[in-house]
């Protein structure tokens, strides 16, 4: 019982840190209990759906540990990458989450994946918190520029470039998720993707 609340505050750090760090600004006790309050711990098996098509997104998951992808599938089965996530990343379905309408996505954890989630229900208790409040506004600043970056990098760069660009950026989920994936992610076919990589290594 020790170990496993010993491992369960391990988790709360890493998302105090997150929170302190983006929002320059440090939490006091009585946050930090309140945001323990908010969040409970969560673990998916590789493979696990947090999220399913058709179903309302009634969570938000800050992952601690795992990698994540969110995808949909057209109707000849063909997965399209919305979004790669691997540690000290938010995963959600933004508009499911924020309407409670059903969702077009699927999220499913690619790797063992252990995550702090927050209800619905308790989202605004969580953004009450000033620290947490601006560490959202910094996040959403920050998620209009990447999607911004990514729209104008799919029209004005090659996809050499693109690929090239997603490396420098993320270094870490090269080795983290397939390179049909990434393809998808980066909107480029595994055919292109591989030769690419090729040319690039030379």
């Amino acid at each position: 019982m020790c170990a496993l609340t010993a491992f369960k505050k391990q988790m709360y750090k890493l998302l105090f840190d997150y929170i302190e760090r983006y929002s320059d600004s440090s939490l006091s006790s009585e946050e930090k209990e309140q945001i323990e309050s908010l969040l409970v711990p969560k673990k998916l098996r590789k493979k696990q759906y947090f999220l399913e098509e058709g179903n309302v997104c009634l969570y938000t998951g800050f992952i601690v540990k795992g990698a994540i992808r969110q995808f949909s599938i057209d109707s000849h089965g063909i997965e399209y990458i919305l979004q790669l996530a691997t540690e000290n990343w938010w995963i959600v379905d933004r508009q499911s989450f924020i309407n409670q309408t059903p969702s077009k996505y699927y999220i499913e954890a690619w790797e063992n994946t252990e995550l702090l989630v927050l209800p619905r229900h308790n989202l605004d208790s969580f953004l009450a918190i000033p620290s947490v409040k601006a560490t959202f506004w910094k996040m959403s600043e920050n998620n209009h520029i990447a999607l911004q970056s990514r729209v104008d990098d799919s029209i004005s760069l090659s996809a050499l470039e693109r690929y090239e660009s997603f490396v420098d950026r993320h270094p870490d989920m090269i080795q983290r998720f397939p390179l049909h994936q990434i393809a998808s992610y980066l909107g480029i076919s595994r055919e292109t993707l591989s030769r690419i990589r090729k040319k690039s290594l030379r």
